[in-house]
């Protein structure tokens, strides 16, 4: 099932997301409406806060529904290690259409657990860390606009409260 998903503007983005503590099958079905809300959008990424439920887990394919091995779920994620600098354009499901440059980790370690409750860890470069480093923001109320500063921020929230009012934020 395609889930809405939530704009920038509702709280729930900026809040920090609570740990899961049951992998059963309502977490399972959750992790499969999160897969199909994503590549509907479409997508590469997908936190659980971007669709109302202030959960600590993500989905993600760097490869679009491509190659089903880069099709990942992490769940109680946590960082461990990050190394150099990438800048590129990033975008958001819960922005539509707006894109700017930001700076991520080249490579990054991350431990998490899967959907049936697993740990495991995962050594993440370029496009795959890029997603893991902003899915894991969401987790923790953070968004990607804090990336830019205080002029570019100030264009992005104009843009935003344009099509506000034209009724294009929906």
């Amino acid at each position: 099932m395609i889930l809405p998903i939530v704009k920038y503007g509702d709280v729930v983005l900026t809040k920090k997301a609570t740990p899961v503590t049951e992998f059963n099958e309502e977490l399972q079905e959750l992790v499969k409406n999160m897969f199909e809300t994503m590549y509907a959008a479409p997508g590469v990424g997908l936190a659980a806060p971007q669709i109302g439920v202030s959960k600590r887990l993500f989905v993600m394919d760097c490869s679009g529904g491509k190659n089903p091995e880069e099709k990942l779920v992490l769940i109680n994620p946590e960082i461990v290690q990050v190394e150099g600098k990438q800048t590129g354009d990033e975008g958001c499901l819960s922005f539509p259409n707006i894109y700017f440059e930001v700076t991520r980790p080249k490579r990054l370690v991350a431990r998490a657990f899967d959907a049936t409750g697993k740990e495991f860890t995962i050594d993440a470069m370029d496009l795959t860390a890029r997603c893991i480093a902003h899915e894991n923001d969401h987790l923790n109320g953070e968004l990607f606009i804090q990336y830019l500063g205080p002029l570019k921020r100030e264009l992005v929230m104009r843009k935003i409260k344009k099509r506000i009012k034209l009724g294009d934020w929906k």
